[in-house]
């Protein structure tokens, strides 16, 4: 597994962070029974930089907490049955592992939300890494059903490492 994190915002979290992410990352795969070893990058920003690329890829102009951009397409969630049919799509040439994609956390937004929801910076950093891994698996929460899933989903795979509010 690789995570390659980089940290490009000034602010600086006072907690590790990488062994977090790492965590919730490995976390997430165990959980969605991933039967590969995968690649995700995680880029830690500033609200100003989250914004220029929430307007620019969802046409949002506003900050969000998290972003998510999956480099799998999937006919149901964390089904990987089709990716060997794609190997030059899916998997690194140099390293063999499947490419799931990458994640954008704005650090502000940590903190901001663990104060508005009581808990802390660490809970919040490890839910919007598990939040945005399940999208980088194919879930979504656009409707009622969905949300609700990927929600129970988040919660069982922070509980598999201890992070509970």
């Amino acid at each position: 597994m690789t995570v390659s994190i980089e940290y490009e915002a000034e602010k600086k979290l006072d907690l590790p962070y990488e062994k977090i992410i790492k965590e919730i990352v490995e976390a997430s795969l165990d959980f969605e029974k991933c039967p590969y070893e995968a690649e995700v990058n995680v880029i830690l920003t500033d609200n100003d930089a989250i914004q220029a690329i929430n307007k620019e890829y969802r046409q949002i102009d506003a900050p969000t907490d998290v972003l998510s951009f999956p480099m799998v397409d999937y006919e149901k969630p964390s089904d990987f049955d089709h990716v060997e049919e794609a190997v030059e799509d899916y998997f690194n040439p140099e390293t063999g592992e499947l490419m799931l994609g990458d994640i954008v956390i704005s650090v502000e937004k940590v903190e901001e939300q663990a104060e508005k929801y009581g808990h802390s910076q660490t809970r919040e950093l490890a839910f919007l890494v598990a939040h945005s891994m399940l999208h980088l698996c194919g879930y979504d929460h656009m409707e009622e059903e969905e949300r609700l899933l990927m929600e129970e989903r988040q919660r069982a795979i922070l509980e598999t490492r201890g992070y509970t509010r």
